[in-house]
């Protein structure tokens, strides 16, 4: 019972703070944004004044997979990046005020204190994934055409869960730190690590950004599947919420 009050305690300042706002803002705006961004880049490219002759010839009309391509692009930047920023202070925040020190004296667990605050942040990035896929989808069918709705929408799981690990790995950055500044520094250490090992051949295969490229196939009514890349990110935040209970849970508040 304590962890769905404190979580719902979570999410009300999650609305309060207006992360959840930003969020949803940022992602809907880009949701929106990529099929038109698609379909108009080849009309700008032929535009561009003293083009060679036969050049603009040679740029192939846009296509319902350039629509998919461009939004799997935003979302990967700017969904990671705000994944980052907004889970980077949330523990430090309250140790450095004293409120985690509040909390952690009513009947409430650290895990349960780490645990309602990824959960708070998951719901914030599942609401506002969806209605940017909403978004997406509506332009996509205004501008090219209908995307199938259960491919197109495992390709945003498969998004979510990318952003859940990253959103794991700043939580165990933010308990890890004693400073928001430090805070910061190890959260922006631990998004370049992931997405550095994740370019190494092999070991990437079982890293999130694989996920992408497993959706963008899945959407486009393709077969391919990348299993390791789901279990392996599945695993990371596993381990980084681990981690961060282990650190939290010897520190004083």
């Amino acid at each position: 019972m304590n962890f769905f009050i404190v979580l719902r305690k979570e999410i009300t300042e999650q609305w309060r703070t207006k992360r959840l706002l930003i969020v949803a803002a940022v992602l809907v705006l880009f949701g929106l944004a990529s099929p038109l961004l698609a379909k108009v880049t080849p009309d700008l490219l032929k535009s561009i004044p003293d083009m060679p002759p036969g050049l603009a010839d040679l740029i192939p009309a846009p296509t319902l997979a350039d629509a998919v391509g461009q939004y799997i692009k935003n979302m990967s930047q700017f969904g990671i990046l705000l994944a980052v920023l907004m889970s980077m202070g949330v523990v430090t925040q309250e140790k450095e005020r004293g409120t985690a020190a509040m909390m952690l004296t009513h009947p409430v667990s650290r895990l349960t204190f780490l645990l309602t605050k990824f959960a708070a942040l998951g719901f914030t990035f599942a609401v506002s994934l969806a209605a940017a896929a909403l978004g997406c989808w509506y332009y996509t069918l205004l501008l090219f055409e209908a995307l199938p709705w259960g491919t197109f929408l495992a390709l945003n799981g498969l998004m979510l869960i990318v952003f859940l690990v990253y959103v794991a790995v700043t939580l165990f950055c933010s308990a890890l730190a004693r400073t928001q500044g430090a805070s910061a520094g190890l959260s922006f250490a631990g998004l370049v690590l992931v997405a550095g090992i994740g370019s190494v051949p092999r070991i990437g295969e079982y890293f999130p950004g694989q996920l992408f490229n497993w959706g963008g196939t899945l959407a486009l009514g393709g077969e391919a599947s990348n299993w390791p890349a789901l279990w392996g990110s599945l695993g990371l935040i596993v381990i980084s919420l681990t981690a961060a209970w282990l650190v939290f849970r010897h520190q004083e508040t």
